[in-house]
C-alpha cells in the first residue's frame, strides 16, 4: 500500500529508485497464491529487513512479498506512516467486523491509481513472527486497512478486484495511458 506524503527532490528520486525493484501490475507473480514461510533462519529476517527499507523508501505503509517478486507469506507494514515496520509471516484474518467503510487505496505495484475499496474497519489476523512464534493482533481503522491490502496481495488479489467497475475499467484505462 503506497503513501504520497513527500514532495522532496532527493525523496522523490530514492521513491523512483525503489519502485524499480517492485514488480508491477501485469507480473504473473502478483496474481499468484503464495507459499507459506516454513523456514524461519537468518535468511527470512534479511529478506523482511530488505523489504521494509525498499518500503520506506518507495514511501509505503506496506509490502508483500510477491510485490518483489517472492511468492511466500512475508509482509512488512507500518501501522501508521511514522511507524517503525513490523513483520509477519503466514498471515491471515481470522475474524473482522460487521461495521465497513470505503477509503481511496493506492499500491506500490499499480502506478499512482487510486480506487475505493470497501473493507471491514476493524480484523484479527493470525500469524507467525520472524522467528515462527505464533502472533495475533486485532488492528482497527488504517492499520487494519493496511493489513488487508497487503494480505490480499499474499492471495494473488489486488485493489483492482476490490473496487466497483465503473472505477476498475477508469483504473486500467490510466495503466494503459489511454
Amino acid at each position: 500500500m503506497s503513501s504520497r506524503a513527500f514532495d522532496d527532490p532527493v525523496l522523490e528520486e530514492r521513491r523512483r529508485s525503489a519502485l524499480l525493484h517492485i514488480r508491477q501490475y501485469g507480473d504473473p507473480v502478483l496474481r499468484t497464491r503464495a507459499a507459506d514461510v516454513e523456514q524461519f533462519d537468518e535468511a527470512l529476517h534479511r529478506e523482511a529487513d530488505a523489504m521494509a527499507a525498499l518500503m520506506r523508501d518507495a514511501h509505503g505503509v506496506g509490502l508483500a512479498a510477491p510485490q518483489v517478486g517472492r511468492s511466500r507469506r512475508l509482509i512488512v507494514f507500518r501501522e501508521a506512516e511514522e511507524a517503525p515496520a513490523r513483520a509477519l509471516c503466514n498471515p491471515r484474518v481470522v475474524w473482522e467486523s460487521e461495521e465497513r467503510e470505503v477509503m481511496g487505496e493506492g499500491c506500490l505495484s499499480i502506478g499512482e491509481v487510486v480506487v475505493d475499496v470497501e473493507r471491514p474497519v476493524a480484523v484479527r489476523i493470525s500469524a507467525q513472527d520472524l522467528e515462527g512464534q505464533p502472533v495475533e493482533i486485532a488492528p482497527e481503522g488504517f492499520a487494519a486497512r493496511v493489513l488487508q491490502h497487503e494480505i490480499d496481495h499474499l492471495d494473488g488479489i489486488l485493489i483492482l478486484d476490490r473496487t466497483d467497475p465503473e472505477q476498475r475499467k477508469e483504473a486500467l484505462r490510466a495503466l494503459r495511458g489511454a
